[in-house]
C-alpha cells in the first residue's frame, strides 16, 4: 500500500507538473494567437496618406496653383511630381520633407473643377480642384487694310521659349514681388481682344503694363539670376530691348520694350536692383513696362505674387 500510496503520489505529482506546464504553455500560445492575429491587420493598413495642401482655397483662372506636400519618408531622393491634364511639374524641395509644386492657370483654360495628380513616396493621391470663372477685360481692335504686324524672328523665338521653360531647382526670391515701375498700370493681366471683329481664341495680354516715362527706372521685383538679354539689333522685333529673370524653380519674369539694359547674362540681381529703363523698342506703339511672370512655361497673373508670399 505504502508503495502504491508513493506512486499515486509520484503520479498526482508528475500530472499536476504537466497541467501547470500545459497551462502556461497554453496562455503563451494564446498570446502568440493574440500577436498574430493582430499583426497581419497592421501590416495590411495603408501607410500615413500623402499630405497635401493646395493654395488659394478658391482659385480664378490666372492664379498659381501652390501645392505643397509633405512626406514622411521620402522615396530614393526622388522629388514628388503633380499633374493636371497632360502636363507634370516638379516639385521642389521648400523645407526637410517638405515639397512644392506651382501649377499655372490662364485664361485660355475653362473653369471648373480638375483633377491633380499628387505622386511621391509611392503613393498616388487625387485631388479635385474648382478653379473658378474670372471675366478679363475686352478690347476691339482695327487693323488697316493690309497692315501686317511686326513677326518675331526665328531667333527671338527660340530664346524667349527656352527662358520661360526653365526649372532651375534653387529658389532665388523671397517674400513678395515688387513693382518694377513706379508709373501707372495701362494694360491688366488676361485682357482679350478683338482683331476687325474677329476674336483671337488664342491670345490674352500676358502681363502687366506700366505706363512709366521713357527712361524711367525699371528694377528687379525679386531676386534672381539674369538668363535672358536681347537686344533690336540681335533681331528682337516683337520683344524690343529685353531682359528676363530667373526666379528658379520654374518661375521667370520678362521685361520687354527697354531702352537702356544695365545687366548682362549670369549676373545675379537682388530685389530692387535697377535692371533697365522703360522705351518703347519692339512691337510698342509707345513708352511703357512690360513685365510678364511665367510659371512652368504659362503666363500667369503677377498681381497674387506682389500681395502674397509665395514660398
Amino acid at each position: 500500500m505504502i508503495i502504491e500510496n508513493s506512486a499515486s503520489s509520484s503520479n498526482k505529482k508528475l500530472l499536476g507538473f504537466d497541467v501547470k506546464t500545459l497551462t502556461a504553455n497554453r496562455r503563451a500560445i494564446n498570446v502568440l494567437k493574440g500577436i498574430f492575429a493582430v499583426l497581419p491587420i497592421a501590416l495590411a493598413l495603408p501607410v500615413d496618406a500623402l499630405e497635401v495642401k493646395v493654395t488659394p482655397t478658391n482659385p480664378k483662372l490666372g492664379d498659381t496653383l501652390s501645392v505643397e506636400i509633405n512626406l514622411d519618408n521620402p522615396d530614393n531622393g526622388t522629388n514628388p511630381t503633380v499633374a493636371s491634364g497632360n502636363n507634370t511639374y516638379p516639385a521642389f524641395e521648400i523645407a526637410p520633407n517638405q515639397y512644392r509644386a506651382f501649377v499655372p492657370t490662364t485664361p485660355l483654360e475653362k473653369s471648373g473643377t480638375r483633377t491633380l495628380r499628387v505622386a511621391g513616396d509611392g503613393q498616388v493621391q487625387n485631388l479635385a480642384v474648382n478653379v473658378l470663372n474670372r471675366k478679363f477685360p475686352v478690347q476691339r481692335i482695327t487693323l488697316p487694310p493690309g497692315k501686317a504686324g511686326v513677326k518675331a524672328t526665328e531667333h527671338e523665338l527660340q530664346r524667349v521659349a527656352a527662358f520661360k521653360a526653365l526649372q532651375t531647382p534653387e529658389k532665388y526670391w523671397n517674400g513678395i514681388f515688387l513693382r518694377p515701375n513706379a508709373g501707372r498700370m495701362s494694360t491688366t493681366y488676361g485682357v482679350r481682344r478683338y482683331y476687325n471683329g474677329t476674336f483671337a481664341n488664342d491670345y490674352y495680354h500676358r502681363g502687366l503694363d506700366y505706363a512709366g516715362a521713357a527712361g524711367s527706372s525699371v528694377i528687379a521685383p525679386a531676386a534672381g539670376r539674369v538668363a535672358l538679354v536681347g537686344r533690336v539689333s540681335q533681331g528682337f522685333r516683337v520683344h524690343g530691348n529685353v531682359v528676363g529673370i530667373d526666379h528658379g524653380q520654374g518661375v521667370t519674369s520678362i521685361f520687354m520694350h527697354l531702352s537702356r539694359i544695365n545687366v548682362k547674362e549670369g549676373d545675379f540681381v537682388k530685389a530692387g536692383q535697377l535692371i533697365g529703363a522703360v522705351g518703347s523698342t519692339g512691337a510698342s506703339t509707345g513708352p511703357h513696362l512690360h513685365w510678364g511672370l511665367y510659371v512652368n512655361g504659362q503666363s500667369v497673373d503677377p498681381t497674387p505674387w506682389r500681395t502674397k508670399v509665395f514660398n
